[in-house]
């Protein structure tokens, strides 16, 4: 039989509500509905009828007819529908509630304390989690994540299925990797069309617009209930990983991907589960058939790193295409970092045809490529080997081999060496009717300011204008609150000379929490540049640079410095 809500004197009525009094535990659901005026009611008041609930106790809601206070009492009553979908019944109680004029939930209000409830996220996501007994699991095993759950359907013949979807999209079922519509064992005439477990319910969870398509359609409205099995298979990568490891803790669904291969960096608490989250990355994400995990950290000299085969394949030689262009190299000897893919647009964007860029750290080319295709003159150095011969080798595959010029020299060797040669032709005095902008790349985060202090006194004499200088675009990581002032400081120290005029920071991404790597731009001073200038610490007359824009969240952060 039906539920009356209606008006009733709650305890405290008037006061706040004691914990107990809106003590709830749902075991069926709820549509709210509209009703014709009930005896007992207020003469023009709203009540409202909510069907098809069992309740092991009342609970309060508060009405407000004509903008007047009631607390509401819901009595209990008998259900009259299918029990097997009885566990959703909070969430459809909530919605519909939610958008019942004059009905507010005390507990969505926040004014009142309830009874602990299983939130309606976990609850979603337990009727598609793996079964409980793969907690612990260190080996992969797939048979283990069978699972049946029952699935609300509707009965359709088969011939109206697909006009009848596109009015259906509410209703049906969102699940990556589940067909929504399946043949009908009891009928080959027919199809089933799954339903959102967490919407429908009965034939009243249908909305009107969907019930007079259905009308139309010559569709019972009537919905079945079905058995689905679920394997391995469709189960989502984070879901498979949150049943394993043990609970509350964190888990690793992300990594990054370097052609064929998954690049991880899992926790401690991770690692006994190390071979099983490989397995799974590789199983979840087509096209990745080797996964890794770095055991040390990029300290050394060639900023390559120590790796760990976890699962798959052990062949490190990959290709990767990054803003159009495409990379060649042995990862396990090189470094390459696919989140810096926004970073090398932004350095590209800021060169025009005919300018000279000077990488001094080049890696691979990532850097040096996309600025040689604007038809850029293009000077690229790294020490480690490797990434010199892979070097090389990307920009014949790219077809900038002309336009680049490739050293393998420390750092500081090819600031003092060829770059020094550079300048005298670039700033000496032809350079007066010079159009072109000459730009100094130092992307090695870790000690990359260590290298400026070799600019110092790099030229003889000054014979162009100070607007000529070159740019240094110099990369960072700070741990400090102020991350942007600290880099600074820090370029500022390595100079001997303040850069509050002259420079902007810019926040490239966040590393690890309460680590951010930053670019610190800048036009190299006159008085560091040539020999016997005057170095004044506070200040130089250098023209200020322009701000650049950066990220949003960093912008109180980013620039001008004082």
């Amino acid at each position: 039989m039906p539920l009356i809500v209606r008006r009733s004197r709650g305890p405290g009525d008037g006061t706040r509500l004691s914990g107990a009094a809106l003590r709830l535990a749902v075991l069926g659901r709820g549509n709210v509905a509209r009703s014709p005026t009930i005896p007992g009611a207020e003469s023009g008041s709203k009540c409202w009828i909510v069907r098809n609930l069992i309740f092991s106790n009342a609970f309060w809601i508060l009405w407000r007819p004509f903008g007047l206070r009631r607390l509401l009492k819901v009595e209990s009553c008998r259900l009259t529908e299918s029990e097997s979908l009885i566990p959703l019944a909070w969430t459809s109680l909530i919605q519909k509630l939610s958008r019942a004029p004059g009905i507010f939930l005390l507990d969505q209000r926040k004014r009142f304390s309830t009874m602990p409830e299983i939130e309606t996220s976990q609850r979603n996501s337990e009727l598609f989690s793996p079964p409980s007994d793969v907690r612990g699991m260190t080996k992969l095993d797939r048979t283990a994540f069978k699972k049946t759950v029952t699935i609300p359907v509707l009965k359709v013949r088969k011939e109206i299925v697909s006009k009848l979807m596109r009015s259906l999209k509410r209703a049906a079922l969102q699940r990556p990797g589940i067909k929504r519509v399946i043949e009908d064992p009891e009928d080959e005439e027919t199809r089933l069309i799954m339903l959102d477990p967490y919407k429908m319910f009965t034939e009243d969870s249908f909305e009107k617009t969907e019930l007079n398509v259905l009308k139309q359609l010559n569709v019972n409205p009537q919905i079945s209930k079905y058995n689905l099995e679920l394997t391995y298979e469709n189960f989502k990568s984070e879901e498979i990983l949150r049943a394993v490891l043990p609970e509350g803790q964190d888990v690793t669904s992300g990594f990054s991907r370097v052609g064929h291969i998954a690049h991880l960096n899992l926790r401690d608490h991770q690692l006994p589960f190390k071979h099983l989250i490989g397995q799974v990355m590789i199983d979840k994400n087509p096209g990745i058939t080797s996964a890794v995990n770095k055991i040390n950290n990029i300290d050394n000299t060639y900023r390559n790193f120590q790796m760990e085969v976890l699962s798959g394949e052990e062949n490190m030689m990959t290709k990767v295409r990054e803003n159009n262009y495409t990379y060649e190299f042995d990862f396990s000897k090189v470094y390459w970092n696919p989140r810096l893919s926004t970073e090398h647009s932004r350095i590209t964007e800021l060169l025009k045809p005919g300018d000279v860029l000077f990488d001094v750290f080049a890696g691979v080319g990532p850097f040096a490529i996309p600025i040689a295709k604007k038809n850029c003159t293009v000077f690229a150095n790294d020490l480690n080997p490797e990434s010199h011969k892979w070097l090389l080798h990307n920009c014949k595959l790219n077809k900038v081999d002309q336009k680049v010029k490739v050293f393998n020299l420390d750092g500081k060797d090819f600031i003092q060496g060829p770059v020094r040669e550079e300048l005298v032709q670039q700033l000496g005095p032809l350079s007066k009717g010079r159009k072109h902008s000459v730009h100094i790349v130092m992307n090695l985060p870790a000690k990359a300011i260590e290298f400026l202090g070799a600019f110092k006194s790099l030229l003889d004499e000054q014979l162009c204008s100070s607007e000529l200088l070159p740019m240094v675009h110099c990369y960072s990581f700070s741990k400090d609150a102020n991350p942007a002032k600290d880099v600074q400081q820090q370029a500022e120290a390595a100079l001997g000379i303040s850069l509050d005029a002259c420079s902007s920071v810019h926040l490239v991404r966040n590393v690890a929490p309460n680590k951010e790597m930053l670019c610190i731009t800048f036009r190299i001073p006159a008085a560091i540049l040539y020999k016997n200038q005057t170095v004044n610490l506070e200040n130089h007359e250098d023209p200020p640079l322009k701000r650049q824009r950066t990220d949003k969240a960093f912008s109180e952060e980013k620039t001008q410095l004082a």
